[in-house]
């Protein structure tokens, strides 16, 4: 998955406008532009459409974390320059303040199955002889399993 389909994939989820993008960079003392949001959020073959870099997602993701989780005091930490699927999973379980069960739940509900063994490879050091690579399908199907839970109808 590319950076921009991302955060497409956040928008959708949490039905976020891009007021809400913009304060949600904010949050993590950053400034974008609306126009720079709108390239961000067209397909690649729009007229307009502007690749995300990982260093601007990766302040988006912890824009997220103090939107949902609130923000610390202090600096602010510093944004990656290079995202994996591995950190963006991790950035998204510490925002949604999602355990093991939470997060192979969500992934269920998009249909892709993993054992409890085979989610915790993912958050282990790359140098770990455990360590396992997040492959686009397990970070898309996390994603369509957020937006099913977050966008679910209210009973």
């Amino acid at each position: 998955m590319n950076n921009n389909d991302i955060l497409r994939s956040l928008r959708y989820a949490f039905a976020w406008n891009e007021a809400k993008m913009l304060a949600i960079f904010g949050l993590a003392e950053h400034r974008v532009t609306a126009e720079q949001i709108s390239g961000w959020l067209k397909k690649e073959d729009e007229p307009g459409y502007q690749p995300c870099s990982d260093t601007q997602l990766a302040i988006f993701l912890n824009g997220v974390i103090n939107e949902k989780r609130g923000k610390k005091e202090g600096p602010q930490p510093v944004p990656e320059q290079r995202l994996t699927n591995n950190i963006i999973l991790r950035k998204l379980k510490i925002a949604l303040n999602l355990k093991d069960e939470d997060m192979l739940a969500t992934l269920a509900q998009a249909e892709v199955r993993l054992s409890k063994h085979e989610l915790s490879a993912f958050f282990r050091r790359p140098d770990h002889p455990h360590y396992r690579e997040c492959k686009d399908q397990i970070l898309r199907g996390f994603l369509k399993g957020v937006g099913l839970k977050c966008r679910a109808p209210l009973d």
